[in-house]
């Protein structure tokens, strides 16, 4: 019967370490949200600037030509 007792008592123990501080996992799962809303940011990011770099006009060329001889209309 004692036996059985300590078996008993440390599969606990150890159930208890493997499931961690409760601090820890939320630790935890606070930086897989950033981690994953940077990634989505990042992308969401590349993905507009390679769509507006494919729909340009004619005029996005010369948006910023100032004064100089290229411009539209010259």
């Amino acid at each position: 019967m004692s036996t059985e007792h300590e078996e008993l008592s440390q599969s606990s123990e150890t159930e208890e370490e493997a499931a961690g501080s409760p601090v820890l996992r939320a630790i935890g799962w606070m930086s897989v949200g950033i981690t994953l809303a940077a990634i989505g940011i990042f992308v969401s990011r590349e993905l507009r600037s390679r769509y507006r770099f494919n729909h340009r006009t004619p005029y996005d060329f010369y948006d910023h030509a100032g004064e100089s001889e290229f411009g539209v209309g010259v």
